[in-house]
């Protein structure tokens, strides 16, 4: 069990998919196959599965495939369908309507005011959508892509490729926004950092971004589930702003806020606590939101049991993996720190029994303590055993506090 700070190490089996479904319910996505794909004959389960989970969830799904030759995409279909049957639908209304087709040379059937005027009688009989597009238009993935879902105004887009998401270093991006993109795209920099031969898709995400897209996912037909459905992602997702909003939990993320201290109970990660324990962290905690949507990380400032000492505590401390390296924990830290000095604390302590979380206190600035460095009333009632295991962790706010009297 770990006080402070939590780093997912067991895999929860698409634990938060009713949440990523919820945000995507009643919207329209756009998934765009690489032409490689479909001439590689890659195996489809994966992803058809995926499609039959929004359509099932009430999502729009518009599929951009690319045929080599005319039926190719009745694979796609079957395997929809299976899928289909494999659970219980509600009601006799039909999900799959009929192909529609995007010929080259008629510009009218995909610009997007003919096209949207074809596409709704459609997705009024049903939630799924094939564009089975050829010649040049097929080869001009992705930039076709991302233009019919700027023309559409579709808010989401998924680019299913070979190679999955971006990595750098040996590491995969999980996220990319504007800003990193820019930098990307400056002259070379794509080249130096490996990505060289990924720069067309780059400028294709970037316009799409620019032009009203809310994000990109990018990645492998086995993985799509997995990015679309999980905290752990499995590719790289781009959107324009900042991906990440430090502030207080509003009571409306607190039922997010406690599934995340829940698994990090459950990992081993965090302290245990009981329900009005947990009210208690919630109530003073801040929370490190993605996207505007996604509460990846959360903390918290205990000061009550500390007035007389004028110190608080940080804790419940967890960040989910895939956000694991986007500087979460320190944002989240760094908050925290804030606040004690508006409350004009002497001090801010954490402790811990787990290495990594050592590791990360002390790279931010907090000093490895004796035990009686700390208030008491933080081993009233401590387990033993438990003491002589936990590091603990402090860091000085009374310099800062100074200066700014003077």
């Amino acid at each position: 069990m770990q006080e402070a700070l939590g780093v997912r190490t067991s895999k929860e089996p698409f634990g938060e998919k009713d949440f990523y479904l919820e945000e995507l319910r009643g919207r329209s996505v756009l998934v765009a196959l690489a032409p490689r794909v479909v001439a590689e004959r890659a195996p489809l389960d994966p992803l058809a599965a995926t499609i039959a989970e929004l359509m099932r969830n009430g999502t729009r799904v518009l599929v951009w495939w690319p045929a080599g030759r005319p039926g190719t995409e009745r694979r796609l279909l079957a395997a929809i369908e299976r899928h289909r049957k494999s659970r219980r639908t509600s009601g006799r209304r039909r999900d799959v309507s009929p192909m529609l087709p995007v010929r080259l040379g008629n510009r009218a059937s995909w610009d997007g005011e003919g096209l949207r005027s074809q596409l709704w009688p459609r997705f009024r009989r049903g939630r799924l959508c094939v564009l089975s597009v050829t010649g040049q238009v097929a080869v001009s993935y992705p930039a076709h892509a991302t233009t019919l879902a700027t023309e559409l105004r579709i808010p989401k887009v998924v680019l299913v490729e070979p190679d999955g998401g971006l990595a750098a270093g040996g590491s995969r991006l999980s996220f990319v926004d504007g800003h990193v993109l820019d930098t990307l795209l400056s002259q070379g920099e794509a080249e130096w950092t490996g990505l060289g031969n990924r720069r067309s898709l780059l400028v294709a995400v970037d316009r799409a971004l620019e032009d009203g897209v809310e994000s990109v996912n990018l990645c492998t037909p086995s993985g799509i589930g997995e990015e679309l459905f999980t905290y752990t992602g499995s590719g790289t997702l781009f959107t324009v702003d900042d991906y990440c909003r430090v502030g207080p939990l509003a009571l409306d993320e607190f039922a997010q806020a406690e599934r995340l201290l829940g698994r990090g109970q459950r990992e081993g990660l965090l302290k245990f606590r009981t329900p009005e324990e947990v009210a208690h962290v919630l109530a003073t905690a801040y929370g490190a939101t993605i996207c505007n949507r996604h509460l990846a990380g959360v903390a918290a400032l205990h000061t009550v049991a500390y007035a007389d000492d004028r110190a608080g505590e940080i804790v419940g401390l967890y960040t989910i993996t895939r956000f694991k390296g986007e500087g979460l924990g320190e944002r989240l830290v760094g908050a925290l720190l804030t606040e004690a000095a508006r409350r004009n604390l002497e001090y801010v302590f954490a402790c811990t029994i787990d290495d990594r979380a050592a590791q990360f206190f002390e790279r931010i600035g907090f000093a490895r303590v004796p035990h009686a460095a700390v208030p008491a009333a933080k081993w009233i009632g401590y387990d033993r055993r438990r003491r002589r295991r936990v590091g603990t962790f402090r860091r000085e706010l009374r310099a800062a506090t100074s200066e700014e009297r003077a």
